[in-house]
């Protein structure tokens, strides 16, 4: 039993470490998009679809690297995955044309389809009592995010935003061989042979499945948007250079990252349902205060005209965005919780289908970002887009329930 314990330890630390490379990996445009931008002279929309990229495909290649952690151990599947995105890394630092980043972003992409192979390859390693804790700790490797805010601006400052991508690919490198090196395979976590890609997608038809796409889009597919677009707003909207604004946004990435290990805790303690629904109720009021725009107005009073401004400071508004950060870390980890109880015999193909779901929302939400900043001219409009999403997915969460009695029950 001590043996089994200290693999169960190395492999979650393992996993874990390899995760939090991919997912900086997977964000560093969100930084380095920023020269890029300015360099290229992109408009907003442009530079959305850039940091965008990589997202598309750490969505698409989801599902079948689940399904492949399911079929060959995630041992196997992790190491390659991390392989072969070192040379499309490698390459950015050379490209020139804004269709040189786009392609090499898509391959970058590869590092993000990472979470669909760690998270099965840990769960199995744990039983039901202390999964949601496992799956909460690996999950935080999405605090990458907050590590490129800290490492690139200085890189950038320092070398020039061409070493990025450099170092980035040397890194991705050696973490590769470190998990190879610290982590383990057992054969008995493996799907049966005879299990075609066929039979495992019938987990499809489960209509909790598409439940489960639809919560996770909000908190991941919000939390990857926000984690692209924060650096860019914190310059454009409060005039920061782009070291202050990635420590800034930062704020927002650490705790949505980090704090996913204490979620899986709490789903683990108080159930997937309760924790998901006031996850998004104050994600409602968040978004509600984030979304009003700098105003300024004139208002007639029985003595005369008052002039108001309503605005959120760059320390409020930080402080709000802390807030989210924390209830969309809580929030992966409790719809993860829902996947880890449900289907724990399928838990790579439906994680895949699900991971695919809140990754293309964090591959939509910067474009959108973009496209309504240029349409209409304010920048909180990225909050009343996320502020609409959340209204919605609350309608959708109370009727889920009203339909399932039982469930209803536990959430109250």
């Amino acid at each position: 039993m001590v043996a089994t314990n200290k693999k169960q330890i190395s492999v979650l630390v393992s996993s874990t470490f390899a995760f939090t490379i991919c997912f900086a990996v997977w964000m560093m445009f969100a930084v380095l998009g920023i020269p890029i931008k300015n360099n290229l002279g992109l408009n907003e929309t442009q530079f959305g679809l850039l940091a965008a990229m990589p997202v598309l495909t750490g969505s698409l290649v989801r599902v079948p690297l689940g399904i492949w952690t399911d079929k060959f151990g995630g041992r196997i599947v992790f190491f390659v995955l991390m392989l072969a995105s070192v040379l499309p890394i490698y390459l950015i630092s050379y490209a020139t044309a804004y269709w040189h980043f786009l392609v090499l972003g898509l391959f970058v992409g590869l590092a993000g389809g990472s979470f669909s192979v760690g998270t099965p390859y840990v769960a199995r390693w744990f039983d039901k009592e202390r999964r949601g804790l496992a799956m909460g700790i690996f999950g935080a490797g999405n605090s990458g995010s907050a590590l490129t805010k800290f490492v690139a601006p200085a890189i950038i400052a320092g070398f020039g935003w061409q070493m990025l991508p450099k170092v980035y690919a040397v890194a991705m490198l050696v973490t590769a061989l470190l998990f190879w090196l610290f982590s383990f395979t057992d054969k008995s976590h493996q799907a049966p042979a005879g299990v075609s890609f066929a039979a495992q997608m019938k987990v499809l038809k489960d209509p909790r499945v598409w439940r489960y796409c639809q919560y996770y889009s909000v908190v991941f597919g919000g939390y990857v948007g926000l984690a692209l677009w924060m650096t860019k707003y914190y310059v454009a909207e409060y005039g920061f250079d782009i070291r202050h604004a990635a420590l800034l946004a930062a704020c927002f990435s650490l705790p949505g990252g980090v704090l996913r290990a204490l979620g899986g805790w709490i789903a683990d303690k108080y159930g997937a349902h309760k924790v998901t629904w006031w996850v998004m109720w104050v994600c409602w009021v968040c978004f509600f205060l984030l979304s009003y725009p700098q105003t300024s107005m004139i208002v007639k009073t029985v003595t005369g005209d008052l002039a108001m401004n309503i605005s959120l400071g760059p320390w409020m508004f930080t402080g709000l965005l802390f807030i989210v950060g924390i209830a969309m870390a809580i929030g992966k980890a409790s719809v993860f919780k829902f996947i880890g109880d449900d289907f724990s015999d399928n838990i790579g193909a439906v994680s895949g289908v699900v991971g695919l779901a809140g990754g293309l929302g964090g591959f939509i939400l910067p474009i959108l970002f973009g496209a309504l900043v240029d349409l209409t001219g304010v920048r909180s409009s990225a909050f009343m887009l996320l502020y609409g999403s959340v209204c919605v997915s609350l309608v959708w969460m109370h009727f889920s329930f009203k339909r399932a009695p039982a469930l209803q029950l536990s959430v109250i």
